[in-house]
């Protein structure tokens, strides 16, 4: 598509809104054509569709859905991007299902709005449509279902799901980054996909057919930390029976990504930062320096500057690490990506479990859409498994135990730490009790085990023979109550 052919159309019937998104369009070099309603789109003469279609829910006579719809009808393919005075949950939630790109609650913010454009008109030059498919699945489900041509993302993003701009935006920027062997570090909540995001810059990169090595800090003792990292010598300490190599040695010509970077203990940190600034380290108990040229991508769920501050992290570290941050968006200012990060993750443990299941019922999507996901896309992908199992027909339901924290609103006055026991209590059913691994309820709650483990204690929450009867009778500890 030529950059003089993207016109972007815009419907709205308040005169402010339309020329104040019109002015941002044209900001950004793009053409731009305004209607106060529907009908007035439909009645423009034109001989192809626009690049991307900012669209009023409340429009008169004719509805922005009702455009969709008859744009749909019509086999019209054209992104479309909604504007609303309302988040209303279950009318986003058809928009999104029906195939828009994105659905913004008035007033905007003009960045994520010109972003989702960009993105829209991308989506339009890529050929992803807006139809939708029987069964109110989009059309971009059917074709990844039956297997028929879409131009998917490339290399190292194509596990990537979802198309919001706040996406957008940071796939962006590990574009550009992983051409390069600069230092990267990931920030994001607990669940975002930090590890994809690092994966995907080595698979994008000149080091692909290197090797991908992961250490998690936080899951290490500081005392063994220092060995797993850098190896040690035979003899180097009690149980040192061999010579081990470390993964920064074993990263050579690859990555080697940190996670839980600012779990790092203290007295670690300078020796981090000497491989980082000279490339070269000894193994513990050894002499002889060793160089690596391992490419090194860190992830923290934690806010390093603040850290910094407060001198539990170095700020040498900091800034040597901090060369090209991303920032992965947690999964409550992504929701437009909820119905298709849930359809893919249904079609993934359907298949798994050899289970037909085809669809999500809108009163399911408006729940998931809903929720503000503390777990972010693991606990989604959590969620729809649960309910994958207890399906029994073709359409998934979310069942009330795994929503039990959706419709459970917090009220002025509520306790909320008795919201977050009824969560826990959930949780642990749903698991049969078990709070480590990677299915118990630690790693479905999207926490370190101990944290978990702290957390009941705290609430009172019992662990053994008496857990049974605590999911239907609510048993804790009364010294906890006092």
């Amino acid at each position: 598509m030529n950059e003089d052919d993207r016109l972007v159309c815009i419907v709205d019937d308040d005169v402010s809104v339309r020329e104040a998104v019109a002015s941002l369009t044209l900001s950004a070099g793009l053409r731009v054509e305004t209607f106060s309603s529907a009908t007035e789109y439909l009645r423009s003469p034109r001989t192809a569709p626009p690049s991307c279609l900012v669209l009023d829910v409340e429009l008169p006579e004719l509805t922005g859905l009702e455009l969709q719809q008859e744009l749909r009808r019509a086999g019209v393919s054209v992104p479309i991007i909604f504007l609303t005075g309302h988040g209303d949950i279950p009318m986003s939630v058809s928009a999104l299902k029906a195939g828009a790109l994105d659905f913004f609650t008035k007033p905007f913010d003009p960045e994520l709005l010109l972003a989702a454009i960009h993105a829209g008109i991308e989506t339009g030059r890529r050929g992803v449509t807006a139809a939708a498919s029987p069964g109110g699945r989009t059309s971009r489900a059917r074709r990844i279902d039956d297997g028929s041509k879409q131009e998917p993302r490339s290399g190292g993003f194509a596990e990537f799901v979802g198309e919001s701009a706040a996406l957008t935006d940071v796939l962006a920027q590990v574009r550009t980054v992983a051409s390069t062997d600069s230092t990267v570090l990931i920030y994001g909540e607990t669940g975002t996909g930090k590890e994809l995001v690092a994966r995907a810059l080595h698979n994008s990169g000149d080091r692909k057919h290197g090797p991908f090595i992961k250490l998690n800090c936080g899951a290490i003792p500081a005392g063994l930390l220092e060995s797993e990292l850098m190896g040690h010598e035979k003899g180097a300490f009690t149980g040192a029976i061999a010579q081990r190599i470390g993964r920064f040695e074993r990263a050579q010509d690859g990555t080697l990504f940190l996670d839980e970077i600012g779990e790092m203990a203290p007295e670690l940190q300078p020796k981090l930062l000497r491989l980082l600034q000279e490339r070269e380290f000894e193994r513990v108990g050894g002499s002889r320096t060793i160089r690596s040229n391992a490419r090194v991508v860190a992830a923290t769920n934690r806010d390093l500057g603040a850290m910094v501050k407060m001198r539990t992290f170095r700020e040498d570290l900091y800034y040597r690490l901090n060369v090209f941050p991303v920032t992965l968006p947690p999964l409550r200012e992504r929701r437009q990506d909820i119905p298709e990060l849930a359809e893919h993750f249904m079609r993934q443990v359907g298949a798994r479990l050899k289970k037909d299941v085809y669809e999500i019922s809108a009163s399911a999507l408006a729940r998931l859409a809903e929720y503000d996901w503390p777990g972010n896309i693991r606990e989604l992908e959590n969620v729809i498994e649960r309910a994958v199992i207890l399906a029994e027909g073709s359409t998934l339901e979310v069942p009330r135990l795994s929503t039990a924290c959706l419709e459970d609103k917090v009220e002025q006055g509520d306790d909320l730490a008795a919201v977050n026991k009824a969560h826990i209590l959930t949780v642990l059913e749903a698991t049969g009790g078990i709070v480590a691994g990677p299915d118990g309820a630690a790693a479905r709650l999207g926490v370190k085990r101990s944290t978990l483990n702290y957390r009941m204690k705290k609430l009172g929450i019992l662990r053994g023979p008496a857990q049974a009867r605590q999911f239907y009778g609510a048993v804790t500890d009364p010294a906890a109550e006092q």
